[in-house]
């Protein structure tokens, strides 16, 4: 049985859905890469954001492991925003988006009584 949704796990999936969609525009259509093809790009960046779908009907676990995943993005944000100036914009909304995500984690996680 899957426990409630409740308001940071609905915020972490909103941020979870949101990387997914970043990545895409981001590689896909607003900064396309220049000697790799775009597949390529996007099966990297996207494909590891989709498998937590298979343990979508317990959204903890899947966002446990998206938040595991998206440690690799919070790095791949913060060397984008370091050497690319021109997508700049697009590393510090990945940064946003995967802190959004960790603290949602870290909001619903529950306490248990000693």
């Amino acid at each position: 049985m899957s426990a409630p949704v409740t308001l940071p796990y609905r915020v972490g999936r909103a941020a979870w859905f949101a990387l997914i969609a970043l990545q895409v525009l981001w590689h896909g259509w607003l900064a396309r890469p220049e000697h790799l093809p775009v597949w390529l790009v996007l099966a990297v960046t996207v494909v590891p954001l989709l498998l937590p779908f298979t343990a979508l009907p317990d959204l903890r676990r899947a966002l446990l492991w998206v938040g595991i995943l998206s440690l690799f993005y919070f790095c791949h944000g913060v060397a984008e925003a370091w050497s690319a100036p021109t997508e700049k914009w697009l590393a510090l909304a990945e940064l946003g988006l995967t802190l959004l995500l960790i603290v949602a984690l870290g909001a619903g996680v529950k306490r248990r009584k000693p």
